[in-house]
């Protein structure tokens, strides 16, 4: 199976790596050379542009949003590329309408499409342990499964058509948002009160108040350290979408609202393409709080 993978960022990068572990042919496009350079150095196939593809069987998608998925999909030499019936699977978060409506579209051009956006980070990526909320056809799912076992450690098949992928993807991106919102305000509060920031994530990582989120961004609050892995930006993109399919569908989400204003607050300030932990920066200058790595 020639697999080609669009978009090198954090998790594509991790997925395309992944493919090649696994023996499986990968070409990867990216419009950074130097992402480029970095997946040939670890075995990949590099394509400059979509055009020099053939012969392509599956495609996974990791692009930043719809519009650029859709262009990707739409506005390219893509559909010249795969082979007859090949597999468009499609990792991106989107709205779960756009979702149908993309599917619908690949489809009429003669392939078919997995609704497969996927959560883990950058580092779970790159052991191939993602998890992915797929929706697709069951056909397609059994062919898509040795990219899959390739690139994930959970897969969770919900449902044969697409959409249902991305109405999960759409909670979990709901409890992410919230969650690092909700970690950034403590790590502030406890910089506030001069605590120890790394006792405190050692004591809180082991007690109810904890999640994921909060093992996973608070020590870059302590440690001053917000090289992006997921931005600022991102999550002003997802709580955005699960924001307004909740507006639709008449729901009142006060924490999805409340950390989507922070979000945009950060990324108003200067700060999108920061870590999303960077939120906590909002807070602390708020606060008259002096971080670690603060000029203040």
């Amino acid at each position: 199976m020639h697999t080609l993978v669009i978009g090198l960022g954090s998790m594509g990068f991790g997925a395309a790596v992944s493919c090649v572990r696994q023996g499986i042919k990968t070409t990867g496009f990216d419009l950074n050379p130097e992402a480029l350079k970095r997946f040939e150095a670890e075995g990949g196939l590099a394509a400059a542009a979509l055009e020099t593809c053939q012969g392509i069987d599956c495609v996974l998608i990791f692009v930043v949003n719809a519009s650029q998925a859709q262009s990707v999909l739409f506005d390219s030499a893509l559909f010249d590329a795969l082979n007859p019936e090949a597999l468009v699977i499609n990792c991106v978060t989107l709205a779960p309408s756009t979702a149908v409506d993309i599917a619908n579209r690949v489809e009429a051009q003669g392939f078919r499409y997995i609704d497969a956006p996927v959560s883990g980070g950058a580092a779970k990526a790159l052991q191939g342990r993602m998890s992915i909320m797929a929706s697709g056809s069951r056909h397609a799912m059994m062919d898509a499964q040795p990219v899959f076992d390739a690139i994930a450690e959970h897969v969770f098949e919900l449902g044969d058509t697409a959409g249902h992928g991305s109405q999960m993807k759409l909670i979990n991106q709901l409890l992410a948002g919230v969650h690092i919102a909700a970690a950034a305000e403590a790590m502030n509060l406890a910089a506030s009160l001069d605590m120890d920031l790394q006792k405190v994530i050692e004591v809180i990582s082991q007690c109810a108040g904890s999640s994921w989120m909060f093992e996973n961004r608070a020590p870059h609050i302590a440690d001053g350290d917000y090289r992006p892995l997921s931005s600022v930006n991102i999550f002003v993109k997802d709580l955005g979408i699960v924001t307004d399919e909740a507006s639709h569908q008449q729901v009142v989400t006060p924490l999805s609202d409340a950390a989507l204003a922070l979000y945009r607050e950060a990324s108003d300030a200067g700060l999108g393409g920061e870590d999303d932990s960077a939120v906590v920066k909002v807070l602390a200058k708020q606060s008259n709080v002096t971080l670690p790595g603060s000029r203040q």
